[in-house]
């Protein structure tokens, strides 16, 4: 039912490679170069990419370990609170970033 467990081997080890580094890093303090406008949101930022990389984990697991039918539907169920829980980061992560630009330095009105 599960399928090959070489492929989900394969999924695994490139959302690893792809999505693992950067909102580590981040959270340990650095800032990539091309998000540094952007900074109050980068913690939520990287805690949504955790959370699909969350979705990945739970969905590939269980079929690699070869569960039964009823596993692996509760962990995709389980997938789907992550995807949402990283879509809730993400629009948290923008609003907190539109905030910030907001509240930037006044130009002065000419009239």
């Amino acid at each position: 039912m599960n399928g090959d467990p070489l492929y989900h081997w394969t999924a695994l080890a490139v959302c690893t490679a792809l999505l693992l580094p950067v909102p580590v890093a981040v959270l340990a303090g650095w800032t990539p170069p091309w998000m540094r406008q952007r900074q109050a949101g980068m913690r939520l930022r990287a805690y949504g990419v955790l959370c699909t990389y969350a979705i990945a984990l739970v969905n590939g697991i269980p079929r690699i370990a070869d569960a039964a039918v009823t596993t692996v539907t509760a962990c995709t169920a389980v997938g789907v609170g992550f995807a949402a829980a990283a879509a809730v980061l993400f629009l948290l992560a923008e609003r907190t970033d539109s905030g910030a630009r907001s509240s930037g330095p006044v130009d002065h009105l000419q009239g």
